[in-house]
């Protein structure tokens, strides 16, 4: 069984008469990319924070590493690295100079500084100051720092806000070489989970506070499958002319529309044999349905948020 990383049971935390953390429980293994996603106020940030100890909270039970003592929590988390509260920068100095401010506290040297700025693509940045970089740069240099003390838990917060279609390809890449090359865990949160699909093994859909699913990359993968979708206001007689065709992985939505899942390159001949029956098909074609609006039919969201 992979090693337990993070067991939270019934996190709660209060602010005023908000309960921003309402009894949320998750747990995350060795070796997990776990997305958190959850629209902003969901409670994302509250909980990263509970988690590194930032805060205190009003509920619940927080394990790492196997600890749940505070002091064993203290000794675990210096196991982690965390985006949260990113670390200050210099602007006048470059990428290295940066790191080798922060490695002076952690006793890490030069081949170690060299790797990091190789694993964040800051490389070839040279004598550039830090002030003249790309938001993008910033975030990888920040997160550089927190790996400084080759943490295996790491924690981010929304690392791709704000980053334009470039840098948010380079962020993924970036983590998952964490992952494959470092070996490290990770627990990020973001907005879209369109954007953690991309990346994240497993999945948290916080709401107002609370864990309403959570998912495999399996099961996000079949909740986002291609289909044939037919609309008609047959229903009944569409049906019958699927079954006669021995189609049976299908279902009906909101009594106008048909998903099939099987045969899905034979949407012209499905049309065909439902006409040849005199059911009137106002449209038929080949979609997915997309991440976001499943999402939005969890939460209950607009897309005008």
């Amino acid at each position: 069984m992979a090693e337990i990383i993070l067991k939270a049971a019934n996190i709660s935390k209060i602010y005023g008469k908000h309960k921003v953390l309402d009894n949320v429980s998750i747990k995350i293994k060795r070796g997990m990319i776990y997305g958190l996603i959850g629209e902003n106020g969901a409670g994302k940030s509250t909980f990263m924070r509970a988690v590194m100890g930032l805060i205190a909270i009003d509920g619940g039970d927080i394990e790492l590493f196997g600890e749940t003592s505070t002091k064993g929590l203290q000794h675990a988390r210096r196991k982690m690295g965390q985006s949260i509260e990113m670390p200050a920068l210099y602007p006048d100095l470059s990428a290295r100079e940066n790191l080798q401010v922060q490695a002076a506290n952690g006793g890490v040297g030069e081949r170690e500084i060299a790797d990091l700025l190789r694993l964040m693509n800051l490389e070839h940045t040279g004598k550039k100051k830090t002030k003249h970089f790309s938001l993008g740069m910033r975030q990888r240099l920040a997160i550089a720092s927190t790996l400084i003390t080759n943490p295996e838990f790491l924690i981010l917060d929304e690392p791709t806000n704000g980053l334009d279609p470039s840098g948010i390809v380079e962020m993924r890449d970036m983590i998952q070489r964490l992952v494959t090359e470092r070996g490290i865990t990770v627990l990020l949160s973001s907005h879209l989970l369109d954007e953690l699909s991309q990346i994240a093994t497993h999945y948290g859909i916080l709401h107002e506070g609370k864990i309403i699913n959570e998912l495999s990359k399996e099961d996000l993968a079949r909740v986002a499958r291609q289909y044939i979708e037919v609309e008609t206001t047959e229903v009944e007689k569409a049906v019958v002319v699927l079954d006669e065709m021995g189609i049976q992985d299908y279902e009906v939505i909101n009594g106008i529309e048909i998903h099939i899942y099987e045969r899905l390159d034979e949407a012209a001949a499905i049309n065909r044999a439902l006409v040849f029956e005199n059911v009137r098909v106002s449209r038929i074609g080949t979609t997915r349905q997309k991440l976001e609006d499943y999402f939005l039919q969890l939460t209950g969201g607009t897309k005008n948020v």
